[in-house]
């Protein structure tokens, strides 16, 4: 799949077994340079010296640095070590990085790659579903703050992506769970084919049996949405459907005590259940959504609830324009769209 953005196109690889392939994948892309490979405690030891040893054998210099697992290491102080890891090895706008992880990973390395001497050229290589269906996707990068999840952050563009499916094989249940979350999504704001795919499947195993081509779908409607809207101004912003409130509720209850396609699968019941109630979205897709979301191992909501400090934090969401908000909602299932509302009337809705 090519994502098409003039000079910054980029071809995304979605193959079984692909991770075999990355030394010549990467080689097409590059020439030999110096390399940072930035993974965590979590994945390197899976993957990276697998990923090293073909990248030494097809000529790359390999520096790896590996950060600890976990929503915590997207800060500015972990971006900061990296800064001082690659200038003391010597990194220049000649070298490169390869993102070697999940979603913190990605968007972790691909911030500090944006930003270091105003710009690395990167990769993804994407280990979870997570971060395979969305966020090594699309060129957002970005660390948290205290005060919002995904506040400071660049748009910055890799020069490829690999996706191997079978790195889930690795992951946990709840992990998988919380990759489903972004596909339930993709199809409910534009792919009722997807959707019913889901509704077909019985067990997570079934889905994970056709991953390839479940998560070409769900990389399609990103695709899409990308090619429209690179910079998030308006078709893009569908792609958040639930992630106002899930956001919020990262924020409010600690990150990493939801995981974040947790608090996306419960934003998208929530958001649905208030609009269907202002009569904004057609009564009966909640009752849909419910059922498939608990299927695969997500929740459909959260306590304590805490209408006050949710709306704290979406004042600093980065839908927000001023004293107003975009939200997404369904007209029906496939069917997303945004509608503005004065912020304060957030409040409603929580």
């Amino acid at each position: 799949m090519e994502i098409q953005l003039g000079a910054d196109s980029y071809q995304i690889k979605i193959q079984s077994g692909a991770l075999d392939q990355v030394g010549k994948w990467l080689q097409n892309l590059w020439p030999a340079k110096k390399i940072a490979l930035i993974s965590d405690s979590h994945v390197f030891p899976l993957y990276g010296e697998k990923v090293m040893a073909q990248l030494v054998a097809v000529g790359f210099d390999v520096r790896p640095v590996v950060v600890p697992a976990g929503e915590k290491s997207k800060s500015l102080a972990q971006a900061e070590k990296l800064y001082e890891f690659l200038a003391e090895a010597g990194f220049t706008r000649s070298d490169a990085v390869v993102a070697l992880g999940g979603g913190v990973v990605g968007d972790l390395t691909g911030f500090v790659a944006s930003t270091y001497m105003r710009g690395l050229p990167f990769v993804q290589i994407p280990t979870s579903l997570l971060a395979q269906v969305d966020s090594s996707i699309g060129g957002k990068t970005a660390v948290n703050s205290s005060q919002a999840k995904n506040l400071i952050g660049t748009f910055a563009q890799p020069a490829g992506v690999l996706i191997d499916p079978e790195t889930l094989q690795t992951l946990a249940a709840p992990q998988v769970s919380e990759g489903i979350a972004e596909i339930i999504k993709c199809a409910l704001i534009k792919d009722r084919t997807l959707w019913q795919r889901l509704e077909n499947f019985s067990t997570t195993a079934e889905l994970l049996a056709q991953a390839e081509s479940v998560i070409t779908s769900a990389l399609a409607v990103k695709k899409w949405a990308v090619e429209q809207d690179e910079f998030d101004l308006g078709t893009r912003l569908l792609l958040n459907f639930g992630h106002t409130i899930g956001h919020a509720l990262e924020n409010t209850v600690g990150y990493g005590t939801l995981s974040h396609g947790e608090a996306v699968a419960i934003g998208m019941v929530k958001i649905t259940e208030a609009a269907e109630e202002k009569q904004l979205t057609p009564v009966g897709i909640s009752a849909q959504l419910k059922p498939l979301v608990q299927k695969f191992g997500l929740p459909i909501d959260y306590q304590p609830w805490e209408p006050a400090k949710l709306f704290k934090a979406i004042t600093h969401d980065k839908k927000t324009r001023g004293d107003q908000l975009k939200l997404v909602l369904l007209k029906q299932i496939g069917e997303g769209y945004l509608k503005t509302i004065p912020l304060t009337e957030m409040k409603e809705f929580l």
